[in-house]
């Protein structure tokens, strides 16, 4: 236990400042993806809140009972899985730090683009509604996102300094860290997945009543 403590220890020593940066970037991400909001056309957003509306008409009136499946379970974890396996990619490449750090801000992005606009469009009840239908999955992808993105750049870097600095040829053993720290990712986003297909669709039924009542 203490040996492990000490690693422990010795690894948030090494790579906080890389967290710090990373989730800054993956913020930055957010406030920008809030901002585009501001950026559509007014009938762009009314074009996009009548579409909204009328998904909660469809839920609320037609899934009576039964929990609206829009996504197969393949489809939801194909979606979440690909942006670890791409940093996973990335890292692999001595000119792959960039990518990965713009990937960071493209998720945030994301995540700040549809929550922005759910409050923009329905004030209090779109923040209810993204706390309810894009938090609880996410509240297990983000992170995993950010330490694959540490993991990625990490590795990235050990790559530049073995093949370019010193000219030496990669170890076995970070390598196969790596890998098997994704591979634990993944399986993470597996149970962030589970959570989106079996729950977030009876929470947005159980919502929708509530997105479509006036005042």
């Amino acid at each position: 236990m203490p040996g492990r403590h000490f690693s422990f220890q010795r690894y948030l020593q090494q790579h906080l400042p890389h967290y710090v940066f990373v989730s800054i970037l993956f913020v930055m991400g957010v406030m920008f993806g809030t901002y585009m909001v501001n950026a559509l056309s007014l009938e762009l957003q009314m074009s996009m809140a009548q579409d909204l509306i009328g998904f909660f008409r469809t839920v609320a009136q037609e899934f009576e009972g039964s929990a609206p499946q829009p996504q197969s379970f393949a489809a939801i974890f194909g979606s979440h899985v690909k942006w670890v396996l791409l940093i996973l990619v990335f890292g692999l490449s001595i000119i792959g730090a960039p990518l990965i750090l713009f990937l960071v801000f493209i998720k945030g992005m994301l995540v700040g683009f549809s929550i922005g606009y759910l409050v923009g469009q329905f004030s209090w009840k779109g923040l209810f509604f993204a706390v309810i239908s894009i938090a609880p999955h996410n509240l297990i992808v983000i992170p995993v996102m950010l330490v694959s993105s540490v993991a990625a750049v990490s590795f990235s870097w050990y790559l530049t300094r073995s093949l370019v600095m010193r000219k030496q040829a990669v170890e076995a053993r970070p390598f196969k860290s790596y890998l098997a720290t994704h591979l634990s990712l993944c399986l993470l986003v597996l149970c962030a997945s589970l959570i989106q297909y079996a729950f977030v669709p009876h929470l947005i039924e159980w919502a929708a009543p509530i997105m479509l009542e006036t005042g």
